[in-house]
């Protein structure tokens, strides 16, 4: 078990090196709280996972792996996602789209808000559904 949690901690170590994200204690646990539905994960906790003590439990699990943008079955396990499993949000998202998603997953409910707004009245546009005076 212990070499199980080790590979996970290596898995998740270069995992957030690909996502250009610290693996810092402090830094997840933001980030990570700020995806989490339940209740907050400590810092204590994610130093667990980093550093080869603890592999968190499916729930977080699926959050750790759409934050870094990877399958969740790839960052328990290693290797390929199973048959049939979804594919992961990350997909296709380059560096800056995946900052600028973690950056709108930061704002407020109401900036949230604001930027779906925008983002639904450009889409509207450039399906040539939007208003043409501009």
């Amino acid at each position: 078990m212990k070499d199980e949690k080790a590979e996970f901690s290596a898995r998740l170590r270069a995992a957030l090196k690909d996502a250009r994200i610290e693996a810092s204690p402090s830094v997840l646990e933001k980030r990570f709280n700020s995806r989490y539905a339940g209740p907050p994960v400590t810092a204590q906790a994610i130093s667990g996972w980093l550093n080869g003590k603890a592999i968190p439990r499916q729930d977080k699990l699926r959050v750790l792996a759409a934050m870094v943008g990877v399958d969740a079955h790839v960052l328990q396990y290693g290797g390929r996602p199973r048959v049939g499993e979804a594919k992961g949000a990350w997909e296709g998202l380059n560096p800056a789209e995946r900052a600028m998603v973690d950056a709108y997953l930061s704002l407020a409910p109401g900036h949230r808000k604001l930027v779906r707004d925008l983002v639904a009245a450009l889409a509207d546009r450039a399906d040539g559904k939007g208003d043409r005076a501009a």
